[in-house]
């Protein structure tokens, strides 16, 4: 009976096996947003707790492998999971394996500022209201703070950094120089921390290059330079990150493992007139998202705005550091601008409170904040950044 029933089930020679396809997910976050790299993609691997970092690359490795694709880099710190090269159809089987989490595209980054014209930020920051009194006060020089610097790079030999700036790592060139060869790094870091433009005024600020030198980057950069920060910082620390970018899931993540790792982060909002909620990581809720003023205390026209905003700061023709010579100055607009208003603010609390953790420190920047005096703020909270809080 059983040798007739095995006959049923036996194969002729020259049938074929039917071959199950392997299963595809779906890219998340794929629609819309700004444009993509490419064949390139975010893979987000589902979390097993804190494992070595040699084992996270094993395992991005092999799912790289399994799947066709090409690694790139991998993420052991910010994220666990891996940039790969790989078409949307290797891409969607990725996302269909069970040891990952989802998929995004890698996208085109960009800098969150613009080039215009003349001088007052930090003249506004330190008193309650207009109009503006020739002086700039403050409490601490935030000395004993490491500010990171996410961005074009930092022309760290300039003269307004008096030996406090330093290289990090470069992600656009795979390399410890983090120059600078477009300004808007150096313009950021310049407001945060310089001799005469910054906020706080001996913060030592590292260079963490994700953009070239047309101040764009990819996502895969972007969270390659989250990655570093989160593993490297040295605290009492903060981070800037004046970058904008369509909403992902992978950006969102990232950067809340930099807050959880102790890093206060403050971000752009953006330049596009519209809800902040849609970029990341503006929309994450863990890092404090600022939004632009003019002189004349009223929103910039161009600041993105809304719910996901917390504080606004000058970010219309802010004069700072340039990175054309080791004096030079040149003039930038954009929330770009104002983000590092923020940081350095930061900055001077955890100065003197060092064992704050991110969300103390985020409490007590907003909660110092000059409340109901911006004009035309869109539905975003009406708090202006003050730094004598």
């Amino acid at each position: 009976m059983s040798a007739a029933v095995l006959a049923v089930f036996a194969l002729a020679p020259g049938d074929a096996v039917a071959v199950e396809p392997d299963p595809l997910g779906t890219i998340r976050n794929a629609a819309g947003g700004g444009p993509v790299v490419q064949d390139e993609y975010i893979v987000v691997m589902k979390d097993r707790g804190k494992e070595p970092a040699a084992k996270v690359r094993n395992r991005a490795k092999d799912l790289a492998k399994e799947h066709g694709g090409a690694l790139d880099r991998t993420y052991t710190s910010a994220l666990e999971g891996f940039s790969v090269k790989a078409s949307e159809k290797e891409a969607r089987k990725l996302a269909a394996d069970p040891a990952v989490a989802y998929v995004e595209p890698n996208r085109v980054e960009r800098g969150d500022g613009t080039q215009v014209d003349p001088v007052w930020g930090l003249d506004r920051v330190d008193q309650r209201a207009l109009p503006l009194n020739s002086t700039y006060d403050y409490t601490s020089t935030a000395s004993n703070v490491t500010a990171y610097v996410v961005d074009s790079g930092v022309r760290v030999q300039h003269s307004e950094f008096s030996g406090r700036a330093r290289y990090g790592y470069n992600f656009v060139d795979d390399n410890t120089t983090a120059a600078d060869c477009h300004g808007h790094g150096t313009h950021v870091a310049g407001t945060l921390g310089s001799n005469t433009y910054g906020v706080a005024k001996r913060v030592r600020i590292v260079a963490v290059k994700v953009l070239n030198c047309d101040n764009l980057g990819t996502t895969a950069n972007v969270l390659a330079g989250y990655d570093w920060v989160a593993r490297n910082a040295v605290k009492p620390a903060v981070a800037n990150v004046s970058i904008g970018g369509s909403a992902s899931d992978a950006k969102d993540a990232a950067i809340r493992k930099m807050v959880d790792a102790g890093i206060t982060v403050a971000v752009s909002a953006g330049n596009s007139d519209k809800d902040a909620c849609t970029q990341s990581p503006a929309r994450e809720p863990s890092v404090i998202t600022v939004a632009a003023t003019t002189s004349a205390d009223a929103r910039a026209s161009w600041s993105n705005h809304g719910s996901c905003v917390d504080v606004f700061a000058p970010g219309s023709s802010i004069v700072s550091t340039g990175h054309t010579s080791d004096t030079a100055w040149t003039t930038r607009s954009g929330t770009s601008m104002a983000a590092p208003h923020v940081t350095g603010a930061a900055a001077i609390y955890l100065s003197t409170h060092t064992s704050a953790a991110p969300a103390e420190v985020a409490a007590a920047v907003l909660d110092a904040s000059t409340n109901g005096v911006l004009a035309d703020v869109q539905g975003s909270p009406n708090k202006l950044v003050y730094s004598l809080g």
